[in-house]
C-alpha cells in the first residue's frame, strides 16, 4: 500500500515542525548559524534536485525531500550525535504515521549519517542529502550582526555571497558554485571548517556514480 506520508505532509504535521523550531532555538543559543526551515528546505530541494537529475523515481525522491527536513530535529536533544537521536526520533514521529518500515529506514539512515564525523553515504537518499547539507553555507545563516565578533564559521558564512549546486552538461559531476569576498573571509578560511565535510561531498558524489567539484570565485578548487 503507498505511503500517505509526502514532504507537504510532513510540512503540515505541527508536531515535526515544532521540533525544527525548537532544535534551531536550541543551536541558536549555542551560538550556531541558521538551521531552521531555510536550511533543512534548501537541503529538500538540492537534494531533490540532484535525485531528478540522475533519474531516480518519484517516491525516493520524495523520501529524499522528507529526511532533509527532518534531518537536524535531534538538536533538540543535543549538539552531540544529534544525527543519531534525530534518526531515533524520526523513527517515533513516522513510524506513528503507519509509515512502511522500508522507507522508514531509507530515512532514519540518512539522518543517522548526514554528520560528517561520523557519518557515511548508504544509499542515494543518504549520498544526496549528504550533499544538500554541506553545501548549504551562505550569508543570510548567519545570525550575529556584530562583524566584530564574528568567529570564524560567521565570516566565512558571511563571506560568502553566491552559493548554488549545479551539474555540468554531461551530468557527470555535481558543482558547487561559490562567490567568496575574500575581504572578509578567505579561501584557506573557508577549507579550514569545511574540508571535512567537501570530502563528505565527494564521497556522496562517489557513491552517486559522480564527481564532486567546486569553483570559488570562477576558478576550479576540486
Amino acid at each position: 500500500m503507498p505511503s500517505i506520508v509526502t514532504y507537504k505532509y510532513i510540512k503540515q504535521n505541527p508536531d515535526i515542525m515544532e521540533y525544527i523550531r525548537r532544535a534551531d532555538k536550541a543551536l541558536e543559543a549555542l551560538g550556531y548559524t541558521e538551521h531552521s526551515f531555510p536550511h533543512v528546505e534548501r537541503v529538500a530541494h538540492t537534494s531533490a534536485y540532484i535525485l531528478e537529475t540522475l533519474g531516480y523515481d518519484e517516491r525516493t525522491v520524495e523520501l529524499a525531500r522528507i529526511a532533509s527536513i527532518m534531518h537536524d530535529i535531534g538538536n533538540v536533544i543535543n549538539r552531540v550525535d544529534h544525527a543519531q537521536s534525530g534518526a531515533v526520533m524520526a523513527f517515533r514521529l513516522l513510524d506513528n504515521l503507519s509509515m512502511p518500515a522500508d522507507e522508514i529506514c531509507s530515512i532514519i539512515s540518512a539522518i543517522g549519517n548526514h554528520d560528517e564525523g561520523t557519518g557515511q553515504p548508504l544509499d542515494a537518499i543518504s549520498a544526496a542529502m549528504i550533499i544538500g547539507d554541506k553545501t548549504d553555507v551562505r550569508r543570510s545563516r548567519v545570525r550575529n550582526h556584530d562583524l566584530l565578533t564574528f568567529d570564524i564559521h560567521d565570516r566565512v558564512n558571511y563571506a560568502v555571497e553566491n552559493s548554488k549546486v549545479v551539474f555540468n552538461d554531461s551530468k557527470t559531476s555535481i558543482i558547487l558554485e561559490l562567490q567568496i569576498d575574500t575581504e572578509i573571509s578567505s579561501v584557506l578560511e573557508y577549507f579550514e571548517i569545511f574540508m571535512e565535510r567537501m570530502l563528505l561531498c565527494r564521497r556522496a558524489s562517489k557513491f552517486l556514480g559522480v564527481q564532486f567539484e567546486m569553483i570559488i570565485n570562477g576558478s576550479k578548487i576540486l
